[in-house]
């Protein structure tokens, strides 16, 4: 693969998967592909494809079966954990359980790579944290306990988090899944500025489809039969990969506008 400067990850031969009763079961394998930088690429792919290996793979929560995975010029089993805590930001599903913490506290935990045995924040660290708290616009609620915000609100401290943490490289694991429409798109569209404006490689899955082929500067598509398939939402619908993805009786899929029309005749 020709490296590209704005690459930021590269999948090199990549084979992924995970233990099953004593032996391997293989998820995916020969991925070579490349995250940018300054870009939103979106993972997309039906349940079970493998789309969570994949991430708990490129974030170094679980080995990857062969291949390399080249994370900011280095392979990422080359990183001490230490190392890639300052490389790598990760924001998961869950939604975070905790009580008698303000949103401020929480985010500067993002800082504890950088705060010693003690976890002392000094005074830039502080800064760190309220301008990322700005950056995501929740400055306001840096005062609230977070187990009295909305889901929207608590996904935004989880990214301010995420930010904190000054990593060029951030994965997120359906960010958007227990949010109401506005919020999935106003966590979408933020994420996106995001990657524009600070330069961040931000990877993440989703099954908002038609909201990932709106905003997504780059879609991967994970399908047990054909691999992942990588390109702009035009490129994959003009290449007629999600059509095949989407259609099934009722479900018709728009390649030149990208949307999803459903036949209430059936």
């Amino acid at each position: 693969m020709t490296k590209n400067m704005s690459e930021s990850v590269r999948l090199e031969d990549l084979t992924i998967g995970y233990q099953k009763k004593g032996s391997v079961k293989t998820v995916a394998s020969g991925i070579n592909a490349a995250i940018r930088q300054g870009e939103l690429t979106c993972l997309i792919g039906a349940n079970g494809v493998g789309k969570s290996t994949l991430l708990r793979t490129l974030s170094a929560f679980q080995p990857k079966l062969s291949g390399r995975v080249v994370t900011a010029d280095h392979e990422i089993d080359d990183y001490t954990p230490k190392e890639l805590s300052r490389i790598i930001g990760v924001v998961l599903t869950e939604k975070p359980d905790v009580r008698n913490m303000t949103v401020r506290e929480l985010v500067s935990l993002g800082r504890s790579p950088y705060t010693g045995f003690w976890g002392t924040n000094s005074k830039e660290d502080l800064r760190i944290v309220d301008e990322s708290l700005q950056l995501v616009g929740i400055s306001g609620l840096s005062s609230r306990l977070v187990d009295t915000l909305s889901d929207g609100e608590r996904q935004k401290v989880m990214i301010a988090k995420a930010l904190a943490q000054q990593t060029p490289v951030i994965y997120l694991d359906e960010p958007t899944a227990f949010l109401d429409f506005p919020s999935k798109v106003e966590v979408m569209l933020l994420l996106r500025r995001i990657s524009r404006e600070q330069q961040k490689t931000i990877f993440l899955s989703t099954h908002d489809l038609e909201l990932a082929l709106q905003i997504a500067d780059c879609i991967w598509l994970m399908d047990a039969t054909n691999g992942i398939s990588i390109g702009t939402p035009h490129e994959l619908g003009e290449a007629g990969v999600l059509k095949q993805f989407v259609e099934r009786q009722g479900i018709h899929f728009d390649s030149h506008t990208l949307t999803v029309k459903i036949d209430k005749t059936v």
